[in-house]
Formats: structure tokens, C-alpha cells, sequence
């Protein structure tokens, strides 16, 4: 029953037994295979996270090596000889030609990804379009990359590799990050110090100040209506990956911080000059107005122009810093 010819190949004759070997080899191959990747992903959970991308890649190399060993070991089982399938060989560079090219190009930019490490899992990435998340796995043909909002984002490789994109956490460092804010003409920029360094400290993922790592606040700018202020922090590379709840958390924070120091934050205002109306003059206009029904109704504007921000109190609840984890120890 074994020895029975079902077909030749190659000038090699084909039975039930060598069919069914090259089957059960690849079937150890891909179980093998699929092993090695649930255990490398649990030893990457366990590792320190500058260790996990050498974990992830270690692991995708060494299940690539098992499926290709198991395919040439099947063709091999068979009785097929490799180097005499000059005629398979060509229609298999036709068939990559025409219908399988964007699939190989894939699958070598994903190889490519993985030995270059210039994107690794677990870094956080941001596309040209806007589009950023966490890289979270590196597979044959496309790239997985997660959002904040838990959404999954399918990538493939070769767009991954030849497009532009910004990698947030490289070298799994921390970033600098400027938070801007503005306030009224006049305030005592040192008064405005204070409550902003106040305000960062208040943010739980700000990092210590160190000789390199320094918060900072800068008066970057004249506008029309105020102050331009940069609050210049360095979070932690937990809160970088979060770039939403990010800058949301350091934004109520300066709001209380500011609020506590009765600091204005002015809106825009434009002085309107009135020559006439109805065929009246200005003066003569004004006097009738003031005259009128509407005189009770008239307020003069603020000297300052700002929003009254009270006399301060307990800081609020900061919904947006409690969303980013806190740092993991090693990171």
C-alpha cells in the first residue's frame, strides 16, 4: 500500500509513503514552529524592556529557520532532487514576477525590519498621515501596529520600510515635549514660572530633573492678545506613548496650577471704533444710546481683557494622567 506510484516528478517516482512523510514534516515543522513563538512571546513579557525586541527577533529568526529546514526537508523526503528542478525553479520566478512580487517584497522588508532594528516591537511610531501607535508584532507580510484606542492597524512591510514616519521611543529613550499656553499682557513672568513648574510636578510621569533632563519654561512668542508660554517637560517613555493623555494631563494640570496662582488666560480682543451711525456722529450717538432703554444693559469691558481664573483651590481631578501606566522597573 505504501509503495504504490501515484505520480513522477522530476524523473522521481511518488508513492503514498513519500507523500505522506513530506506532510507529517511539515506538520512538525509548523507546530514546532508555532511553539517556539508562543514561548519567546512569554520570555518577552518576562524580560527587562530593553530586552524584549532582541527577545521578539531572536524568536522570529529561529521560527522562519524551523519552516524553512521543514520545507526543504519535505521536498527532500519525497525524493525530489532540489538542484534538478531548473524548469519548477523558472515558472516559480515567473509566478513571483507577475502575481506573488508584492508578497515577497513583503516578506523582505519584514526580514529587513527585523535584522535593522531602526523599528522595533514595543517602540512607538507615528506615520506621515498622522497615524501612530505601538509596533506590536513584525510578521511575513505586514506590520501590526496598535493605537491608543485599541485599534489594530495592518501595515505592510514595504510601505513600512520605504515610507517616512517618526519613532517616538527609539533606543527606548524619553523625548522632550512642549506644552504650549498662553496668558495676559502683564502677568509677572516669574509668578508664571512657579505655576507651570508647579504644574508639571503635579503630573505623575514627569521625570526628576537631572543634569541633562531639565523642566523648563519659555516665553516663546508675542501674540496678539498675550503671552506665548512653553511648558518644556520630560516624561517618562510610558507617557510618550501616550501622546494624547500626554499633553491632556500636562493641560489640566496648568489650568489648576494657574488657577491657584489667579493667573489670567486672556482671549483675543479687537477694538471696534465707531465714526457713525444713522447719519449721527460717534458722541452724538453714544448720548442717545446712553439715553435710552439700553442704557442699563451697558458694563464696561475689563482693563485686563482676561477670563477671571478665581483665587485658586484644591486641584481637580486629572482623568487624562491617570491613562498612562507607570513606568516599568529597567525601563
Amino acid at each position: 500500500m505504501a509503495d504504490i506510484e501515484l505520480f513522477q516528478i522530476g524523473g522521481y517516482s511518488v508513492t503514498v509513503f513519500r507523500l505522506l512523510l513530506p506532510v507529517a514534516i511539515l506538520g512538525v515543522a509548523f507546530v514546532a514552529a508555532s511553539t517556539v513563538a508562543t514561548l519567546f512571546g512569554r520570555l518577552r513579557l518576562k524580560v527587562a524592556p530593553t530586552r524584549a525586541s532582541f527577545v521578539y527577533l531572536s524568536g522570529q529568526i529561529l521560527r522562519y529557520l524551523i519552516i524553512f529546514v521543514g520545507v526543504f526537508a519535505a521536498a527532500s523526503a519525497v525524493g525530489l532532487d532540489l538542484s534538478s528542478l531548473s524548469i519548477f525553479a523558472g515558472a516559480l520566478g515567473i509566478g513571483i514576477g507577475l502575481g506573488l512580487q508584492d508578497i515577497v517584497k513583503n516578506f523582505i522588508c519584514g526580514i529587513i525590519l527585523l535584522v535593522d532594528r531602526s523599528i522595533e516591537v514595543g517602540d512607538y511610531i507615528q506615520l506621515e498621515d498622522g497615524t501612530a501607535g505601538a509596533v506590536v508584532a513584525i510578521g511575513p507580510r505586514a506590520t501590526t501596529i496598535k493605537t491608543n484606542d485599541n485599534v489594530d492597524i495592518l501595515l505592510p512591510n514595504a510601505q513600512l520600510l520605504n515610507g517616512q514616519l517618526t519613532n517616538w521611543t527609539h533606543d527606548q529613550a524619553t523625548r522632550r515635549v512642549h506644552v504650549p499656553f498662553d496668558v495676559a499682557y502683564g502677568t509677572d513672568k516669574e509668578r508664571v514660572k512657579q505655576a507651570a513648574l508647579e504644574a508639571a510636578l503635579a503630573v505623575p510621569f514627569t521625570r526628576p530633573d537631572d543634569a541633562v533632563h531639565k523642566t523648563q519654561v519659555w516665553l516663546v512668542g508675542f501674540g496678539d492678545s498675550a503671552l506665548n508660554f512653553e511648558l518644556v517637560v520630560w516624561p517618562t517613555l510610558e507617557a510618550v506613548k501616550r501622546p494624547g493623555s500626554m499633553m491632556a494631563a500636562y493641560r489640566w494640570a496648568l489650568d489648576d496650577a494657574l488657577r491657584a496662582h489667579a493667573i489670567e488666560i486672556p482671549f483675543p480682543q479687537r477694538d471696534l471704533r465707531l465714526r457713525g451711525f444713522a447719519g449721527l456722529e460717534a458722541e452724538a450717538l453714544l448720548e442717545l444710546v446712553a439715553k435710552g432703554p439700553l442704557a442699563d444693559g451697558l458694563r464696561p469691558l475689563a482693563d485686563d481683557g482676561g477670563i477671571d481664573r478665581g483665587q485658586g483651590g484644591p486641584a481637580s481631578g486629572n482623568d487624562a494622567a491617570g491613562d498612562i501606566p507607570a513606568e516599568k522597573p529597567g525601563a
